[in-house]
């Protein structure tokens, strides 16, 4: 586990996820943890516009994974795994081939992933605060 990092708001998002990327810069795969309604989608917009995304960026809740293209033309993914029932799910969308691509991956709801992700991915626990800011705790394990 490393050091915290407080988000003080999600207009520090942005500022938030580029220490966090300067931190780990060979993290491709980030498994994002919280509680519903924690912040986990307010720093994958972070990190997207820290990546260069000029898309709208938004959950992709039912569609279960958006992608988005950086400036440069590579892509990005952003995974919420809240509606997903089992694994095997996860495998007939080919979760598998986009974890292993290279490219970044944001996943919300990790743990529904079961055993999908990379011995790699980098953790990130993102936990509110009484005073309305969240706690970001990094970790190469699920804790």
């Amino acid at each position: 586990m490393s050091a915290g990092i407080v988000l003080p708001s999600a207009e520090d998002a942005v500022a938030v996820a580029r220490e966090i990327l300067q931190r780990h810069p060979d993290a491709r795969v980030l498994a994002l943890h919280g509680e519903l309604g924690a912040g986990k989608t307010t720093l994958i917009k972070g990190f997207c516009i820290a990546l260069g995304v000029t898309d709208h960026t938004s959950s992709p809740s039912f569609a279960i994974v958006n992608e988005y293209r950086r400036a440069n033309g590579e892509a990005l993914y952003h995974f919420d795994l809240y509606r997903i029932r089992n694994p095997r799910e996860l495998r007939d969308i080919g979760f598998e081939e986009y974890v292993d691509s290279g490219a970044y991956c944001f996943i919300e709801w990790p743990e529904l992933a079961d055993g999908l992700l990379p011995p790699d991915a980098l953790h990130v626990y993102v936990d509110p605060r009484p005073d309305g800011s969240r706690s970001i705790t990094l970790a190469d394990q699920p804790r």
